[in-house]
């Protein structure tokens, strides 16, 4: 069984509420459609009567619950909320109101905040900072976490190495040039992040041109204080670098460049030292080896919350909405 199929029979073993905010495009209610078909999640997507008319005709998503921003009877509890949590910037009621009928990203988050759903799901056609902005704003970061990651989770075909073909590549997404403690910290979440989704013990490497000082450059040492403080924080995850992509995935390679490392050889888990690197790296895996190529996937949040590639397909949707709802069951353990 593929990899997501594994990820949507979890899924539908414990139904969680996800909100698709993006009623203004079509391949919302294609995804939807084969959600609720499927039984993967329950369903609110937030859109007037008159979007949800135009962009869902000939889809049956009669199975959704419908909600209209500007006529929804628990609005003024989500108002009351943003102005809450928005209080020391200023938000007003009447400010409140006006951004969460302008983006419907901020409505969805607040809908988690409140209880009545478990994890949104945007970025079809809205960038991801559009997307992540208003998690940050209202469900902000886990406690101890300093900031959000993006990860995906790639599914190589014929592949022995990680854990036969499954890796998490980070950070993809979201920072594009962290320092040594955002690596750190980057390497403890997707360590969490392969083990919860693949269900066996992560194995980080942090990549770099150098393998165990064999280069001398900041950007090295960089990664290497990274490795220093991960192991330090997070001492029961298994992290070690720097090291080159080769020695990190193939033993023979290990053996050579990193003879005694606890991860060289074997690394299911990437965390590349910059967010081009990453952007790169998971692209050419995806193009050239053919890989599922599934997220970006936010970790670090307090609430699930989850970015869509604009070029993405309704498949695509279906496959993210499934790992979020996952994701909402870890967060309810």
């Amino acid at each position: 069984m593929a990899f997501i199929d594994k990820i949507k029979e979890r899924a539908k073993a414990d139904k969680k509420t996800i909100v698709l905010p993006e009623s203004m495009d079509k391949r919302t209610y294609e995804a939807a459609e084969k959600i609720l078909k499927e039984g993967i999640a329950n369903l609110i997507i937030i859109g007037t009567p008159e979007e949800i008319e135009k962009n869902g005709k000939g889809f049956d998503i009669s199975g959704a619950t419908i909600v209209d921003p500007y006529n929804d009877p628990n609005k003024q509890k989500y108002i009351d909320k943003f102005v809450e949590l928005r209080a020391k910037k200023g938000v007003t009621p009447e400010m409140a109101k006006e951004q969460m009928e302008k983006d419907y990203m901020y409505y969805a988050c607040l809908m988690c905040k409140c209880g009545d759903a478990d994890g949104a799901v945007s970025g079809a056609c809205h960038s991801t900072g559009n997307t992540i902005r208003p998690a940050l704003q209202l469900l902000k970061c886990k406690p101890g976490v300093s900031s959000t990651s993006g990860f995906f989770l790639m599914e190589v075909p014929d592949c022995e190495l990680g854990e036969n073909g499954l890796f998490v590549f980070a950070d993809c997404a979201v920072n594009i040039d962290p320092d040594s403690e955002h690596l750190a910290e980057i390497a403890a979440l997707s360590a969490q992040s392969f083990e919860m989704f693949v269900g066996k013990p992560a194995k980080v490497a942090m990549l770099s041109f150098s393998s165990y000082g064999s280069a001398k450059h900041e950007r090295v040492t960089m990664v290497a204080d990274a490795v220093k403080i991960a192991n330090e924080k997070y001492p029961d995850i298994a992290v070690d670098g720097e090291l080159q992509l080769d020695a990190a995935l193939v033993p023979e390679v290990a053996a050579l460049k990193a003879p005694n490392s606890k991860v060289a050889g074997k690394a299911n888990t990437l965390v590349f030292p910059s967010l081009e690197a990453g952007n790169i790296g998971y692209k050419l895996v995806q193009r050239l080896a053919k890989a599922g190529a599934y997220g970006p996937v936010l970790q670090g949040l307090s609430m699930p919350v989850n970015d869509l590639s604009r070029g993405c397909f309704a498949e695509d949707i279906v496959g993210v909405v499934a790992m979020t709802a996952v994701q909402a069951q870890d967060a309810a353990k």
